[in-house]
This record gives structure tokens, C-alpha cells and sequence, in this order.
């Protein structure tokens, strides 16, 4: 029976129940008016995935799902970085999902998980595509059933999510400090009470060699002076944090992150790889600026360890990569139980900043969102998707309280920005 013809039978009962009523006509079109505000879909039993689409930009770094039911509901997800090549593998997985309840959320993550504990499904490719896929089945349940996804996550803690601004300046050859407190005035001006810099810089002159992982003392006293100007342009108020992009070793780490004392840093991120997280703790320990990891790590399970032997003071987990949305939540659970705030790493689309945001949203833990300065200057970010509320205000991004996500796909804008060679959404 079509959503219509269940309206028209809903109408035509509660007419005829209240026809010795009056007056008649302001009974019915107030039923009318109600009923129309109610989607009126199958009961969730018969909800059923018919077909995962998929397509891909940023050459393949950015990965947008899109999950069909046979009611016409479809539920959209992102997943980032760890998921170029990946097209026949999300066709493989959509073959596990066909058929299935896209409601049983839970249990289908544990399910394609589970299915290939032999196919790599302890982190990579596996865990990235796999986050897309979650997040567009958050998506669908929160459209089938009519709430937001944060409700579905167990309910909100709060109702806008804080942001850190991300400068970008890595994508500038050799920024200088001028050029940090430049950016820092301009996020400050913008309304940011958090901002982030990039400290590793491949093409510095004063660089060893380009394999040499130790600093030298003039890359060092170039961070130095770059974090320097930025903090003296803001001020001791505005929060400052620094990505090294795990491209240094233990010993740069430690010498960095003391020399950066004096200027309160909110905190120091990954300065050494993320595989060995014992050497983390060196670090940790050697210094009173907070050290951040976990953009690098997949599912629940790779966080344990580092927060069993305290090796970070905070964790950053991608939720478009290390398993979606509910495995996020399980993880911000996890380090809540060791006192470690969660401050998810971000940079994807505004889709997956505002599927970041249910989470955020639903756990007590919560500190920070990653947000990408190119969504004010890349118009490729508005084109790619669909949403009429404000993007971020003041510093914080309004949470969605629309069912589901909360935004959606426009695929005639991702058509001009598609990877060449991939299919799209198909």
C-alpha cells in the first residue's frame, strides 16, 4: 500500500470516527494537517536494503555511500583518506547487505566485521569503507523512524558542537611566523576560540635530509617562532593546538613539546607515528603540553592499549575511518572510563562534520571538532551537498535536529568535482 493511499485510509477512519462530533470540517483538517507532519512508511520490519551506491572525489581520499531501501528511504554516509581503489570492495559488502534490516544498525556493523576478520577487518581500506557504510545506515534509521541521530545514539549532552579552526598553511610553501599570526588574527576575527597548526614542513632548509626523522635545531626554532607569533596575535584566550603529522621521532617529539611549554598549548599532535604507542608515553610523560593521537588508529580495540598505559592526554579517532559512528561513540566511552577527552580528527565533507556532530553530541566527554578552513574558501564544499542551516557559528556547529544526519548528497554538484575513472554512484 503506497504512503497516499495509507493516508487517505488514516483520514477517512478518523472522519467517520468523529462525525456525531462538531464542528466536523476543524475536526478533520486537524487531523489532516497532523497526520500529513507523520511519514507514513511500512512498519521497520519490512524496511530492507536493496542497493549500496557509491562514488568517490578528492582522487578517491573522499568517499560518499548512499544506502537504498525498498521504501523509498536512502540513508547517505562519507568515509575519508583510507579508501582509494575501494569501488569493488563496497560492491562486495553491498552483496552482505542486500536484503538485510538497515535498522539493525549494530548488528550488521558487527556482521560485515566479523565476516572479514580474514579480508583485513581490523583497520585500513576495511574499517574506512566499512564507516561510510555505518554512518549511511545511521542515516537511514534516523529517517525511517523520524528522529535525529544523536536520539538514536542514546539522546544529546548538548545542542551545538565546538570547532577548532585547521589554518591549512601546510599548503603553503614555508609559512613564516608573520604568516601564522596572520591566520590565527583571521580565525580569531572569524569567531574561532581554537585554532591548529601544522608544524612539519618537508621543504625546510634546515632539514638533515629528507629521511632523517630527528629535527634539527633550526626546524626547531622555527616552530618555535611560528607557534610563538601566532599565540602573541591572539592572545592567552584562544586555544592553539599543533599537528607534526607523525613525520618526526621520539626524541623531536620530546625536545618540541618542552620547548612549547611557555605557550599553553591546548595540544601537540602525533609527533611520532601512530604504531608504537609506548613511545608515546615517553613523550607524554617527559612534558606538561597535552599530547593527541588517534586519527591513525581503527575500531575500539586500537585505542585499548593506548589509553590502558596513559601513552596521550587526548584522543582524536577520524569517525570517517576508524569505524563510524557507533563504533565513535564506543571509543569516546572507552576513554571516558581513563578521564581522556575526545576530540574526533575531521576532514571531511560538511556530511561527515555533521555525522561527527551526533557523536559529539552524545557523549559527556566531548572537547573539540576538527573543521577545515577550505570550507569557508573551497566552493566544491557547498556544491557537494544539500543543507539549509547554518554551517558554524561563532565557533560551534549548530547540531542538526532533522531526522537522520541531517544533510544530504546533491550529486549534480559532485559531478563536476567526481574522480576520473571511478564509477559514480553506482
Amino acid at each position: 500500500m503506497s504512503k497516499n493511499n495509507n493516508r487517505r485510509n488514516f483520514f477517512k477512519k478518523a472522519i467517520t470516527a468523529g462525525a456525531a462530533l462538531a464542528p466536523l470540517a476543524t475536526f478533520g483538517d486537524g487531523m489532516k494537517q497532523a497526520a500529513e507532519r507523520i511519514p507514513m512508511y511500512s512498519k521497520p520490519a519490512d524496511l530492507q536494503i536493496t542497493e549500496v551506491q557509491c562514488a568517490y572525489i578528492r582522487f578517491g581520499h573522499g568517499l560518499f555511500i548512499r544506502i537504498k531501501t525498498n521504501q523509498d528511504i536512502y540513508g547517505v554516509g562519507e568515509g575519508a583518506d583510507s579508501v582509494p581503489g575501494t569501488y569493488h570492495f563496497v560492491k562486495l559488502l553491498e552483496n552482505r547487505l542486500k536484503g538485510k534490516n538497515p535498522l539493525n544498525v549494530h548488528r550488521l556493523f558487527d556482521d560485515l566485521r566479523k565476516s572479514g576478520i580474514f579480508e583485513g577487518a581490523q583497520a585500513g581500506m576495511y574499517i574506512g569503507v566499512l564507516s561510510a557504510i555505518e554512518a549511511a545506515l545511521w542515516d537511514v534509521a534516523g529517517k525511517a523512524l523520524n528522529v535525529p541521530v544523536y536520539q538514536l545514539l542514546g539522546g544529546k549532552f548538548r545542542d551545538k558542537i565546538r570547532v577548532y579552526c585547521d589554518t591549512a598553511l601546510y599548503q603553503q610553501n614555508l609559512p613564516t611566523p608573520a604568516d601564522f599570526a596572520k591566520a590565527a588574527t583571521q580565525a580569531k576575527t572569524m569567531g574561532f576560540n581554537a585554532i591548529k597548526f601544522d608544524l612539519d614542513q618537508r621543504n625546510d632548509p634546515a632539514k638533515y635530509d629528507l629521511y632523517n626523522w630527528t629535527a634539527s635545531p633550526g626546524e626547531l626554532q622555527r616552530m618555535v617562532d611560528q607557534v610563538t607569533a601566532a599565540r602573541e596575535a591572539v592572545g592567552p584566550n584562544i586555544d592553539i593546538c599543533c599537528d607534526m603529522h607523525g613525520r618526526y621521532d621520539a626524541v623531536t617529539g620530546q625536545q618540541i613539546a618542552k620547548r612549547l611549554e611557555p605557550l599553553n598549548l591546548m595540544w601537540l599532535e602525533e609527533p611520532i607515528p601512530a604504531e608504537n604507542v609506548e613511545a608515546y608515553k615517553i613523550i607524554s610523560d617527559s612534558t606538561t603540553t597535552p599530547i593527541c593521537a588517534g586519527e591513525n588508529h581503527y575500531l575500539a580495540y586500537g585505542f585499548r592499549r593506548m589509553l590502558e598505559i596513559g601513552a596521550v592526554d587526548i584522543i582524536m579517532p577520524d569517525l570517517q575511518k576508524a569505524g563510524g559512528l557507533g563504533e565513535g561513540q564506543r571509543i569516546a566511552n572507552l576513554a571516558s572510563l581513563y578521564y581522556v577527552p575526545f576530540a574526533p580528527h575531521m576532514v571531511a565533507s560538511f556530511l561527515g562534520a555533521m555525522a561527527s556532530c551526533h557523536v559529539c553530541a552524545s557523549v559527556p566527554n566531548f572537547m573539540i571538532l576538527e573543521w577545515q578552513s577550505y570550507f569557508h574558501t573551497d566552493p566544491m564544499f557547498k556544491e557537494i551537498i544539500k543543507y539549509d542551516g547554518k554551517w558554524v557559528e561563532n565557533g560551534f556547529i549548530p547540531l542538526s535536529e532533522k531526522p537522520g544526519i541531517g544533510v544530504d548528497i546533491n550529486e549534480e554538484g559532485m559531478k563536476k568535482y567526481a574522480t576520473p575513472g571511478y564509477p559514480f554512484f553506482k
